[in-house]
């Protein structure tokens, strides 16, 4: 399990949001899972981020964007301390 705080921006019908939870799962990491479609949450992830695009991971308050292509590889190195892939 990881010693990370994961924190996942999503939305209901975004398929690399579905992909990356998915695979936070698989892998046994925890993530707090936020909907960007709540306009609260929407500023919340602007404010933080800069952005308000889905998906957005934040590791230990690092932000991640993109596809769950091109992410993978980055939460693969960011997480690489708590797991063995």
């Amino acid at each position: 399990m990881s010693h990370s705080h994961v924190e996942i921006y999503t939305t209901p019908t975004c398929p690399d949001c579905a992909t990356l939870k998915r695979w936070l799962t698989s892998q046994g990491v925890h993530f707090v899972e936020r909907d960007l479609t709540n306009p609260r949450i929407a500023d919340e992830a602007r404010r933080r981020t800069g952005l308000r695009i889905a998906p957005i991971t934040l590791v230990d308050g690092k932000a991640i964007w993109g596809t769950a292509a091109e992410q993978l590889p980055r939460l693969r190195r960011l997480l690489a301390t708590d797991h063995a892939f």
